[in-house]
């Protein structure tokens, strides 16, 4: 894989969001031309961001702590931050196996820093796209039983998998392969108005610049809702980020936010 810093890519432009250093130009320049049709502008889209990483965090202690899962699969998995899918993982269990899949080459320049868990854990990073399912499976087997529960996580990464690309089918394909008492995690940013911002805007501007790369596939809340079919909706169900189950460091959200949050058991 190779890096071309004059094409924009979704996890760059969400490193940026977060206040990283792994960006380029052109990944910036593609933010702030979008994100100005943002709630809240190019700040709402950094204040939610932070929120989309946070819900993570609560989500993985969630299925680590109170369900017991030790094994977790986290497909767009993006450039490494602080408090990583097995940092959160594995602190409350240290054995806990996690598997990082993502196609972004700066993503697997920076893997380094995801491998570096526990000495009872396990962590690898393989590289692999939603869109290949069974490719993903095959390399998830290698460290993870997919025999037993697993967490799923896809964090922000439906929304950029167009339908043209069949992204429920391919959701449904891993859970198929997944055993009873797995859970599904997602986020994903809706099309439907917010706070007066058209959200369709924001589609439009990145598809400008990211049709060829990560064309957005912003949807509906039933959109969002059918990646969910047939599963088991954890309360409180689908909501916006910040009121997934919002602890005292992670107050409710106190602005409207184009933000979905679920986890779902998979029967």
């Amino acid at each position: 894989m190779s890096i071309d810093s004059g094409v924009a890519h979704t996890s760059r432009i969400y490193d940026y969001l977060l206040g990283g250093t792994n960006h380029f130009a052109v990944d910036r320049e593609v933010a702030a031309h979008a994100f100005a049709a943002y709630p809240g502008g190019l700040d709402g889209a950094r204040a939610d961001a932070r929120a989309n990483r946070a819900f993570l965090g609560r989500a993985v202690r969630f299925l680590a702590g109170d369900v017991g899962l030790r094994q977790f699969l986290d497909i767009g998995s993006g450039i490494p931050d602080s408090a990583n899918t097995h940092e959160q993982a594995q602190e409350l269990a240290p054995a806990a196996r996690v598997v990082y899949v993502d196609n972004d080459a700066i993503v697997l320049a920076h893997a380094h820093a995801l491998l570096a868990g526990s000495t009872e854990g396990t962590v690898a990073f393989v590289p692999g796209d939603l869109r290949r399912p069974d490719a993903v499976l095959a390399h998830a087997a290698a460290t993870l039983d997919l025999s037993r529960p697993v967490g799923l996580l896809l964090i922000g990464v439906l929304h950029v998998v167009p339908d043209a690309d069949d992204p429920q089918g391919c959701v449904a394909r891993l859970v198929e392969a997944l055993a009873p008492g797995s859970h599904v995690v997602i986020s994903h940013m809706t099309v439907e108005p917010v706070d007066g911002a058209d959200l369709a805007a924001v589609g439009s501007r990145l598809d400008e610049r990211m049709h060829a790369s990560n064309p957005p596939a912003l949807r509906d809340r039933a959109g969002v809702a059918a990646f969910l079919s047939g599963l088991e909706l954890v309360d409180p169900g689908l909501v916006a980020v910040p009121d997934w189950r919002p602890g005292g460091d992670a107050p409710a959200g106190d602005r409207p936010t184009p933000l979905l949050a679920a986890v779902a058991r998979k029967p």
